[in-house]
């Protein structure tokens, strides 16, 4: 099994998240950005909603359905959106990676 079927633990799952954001920050010349749980995605890395929907597709390409994070996004409100951490996400995608395990 490789290392994206099996990475259940958030450690690995921020370790694989920050190197997706890293990408998407290279574009804006932002790569050497620090990424830890409580980075926010709006006020530290100053990703906008196309970014995020950028951040979606990089999900899909790397879980698969197993990480669903259009549904993840529905079920907040824009507060919640625009605070949201990097640690939020990872917790979510490891709950539906354990899920679908």
């Amino acid at each position: 099994m490789s290392i994206e079927t099996t990475a259940t633990d958030e450690a690995t799952v921020l370790t694989q998240l920050a190197g997706m954001l890293q990408e998407l920050l290279e574009e804006y010349g932002l790569d050497d950005a620090e990424i830890t749980m409580d980075t926010t995605f709006h006020d530290d890395l100053e990703l906008e909603s196309v970014d995020l929907v950028a951040l979606s597709g990089q999900l899909r390409e790397h879980y698969g359905e197993r990480v669903n994070f259009a549904t993840f996004i529905a079920e907040r409100d824009l507060e919640e959106i625009i605070a949201l951490t990097v640690g939020e996400l990872v917790r979510y995608i490891v709950a539906s990676l354990r899920a679908a395990a």
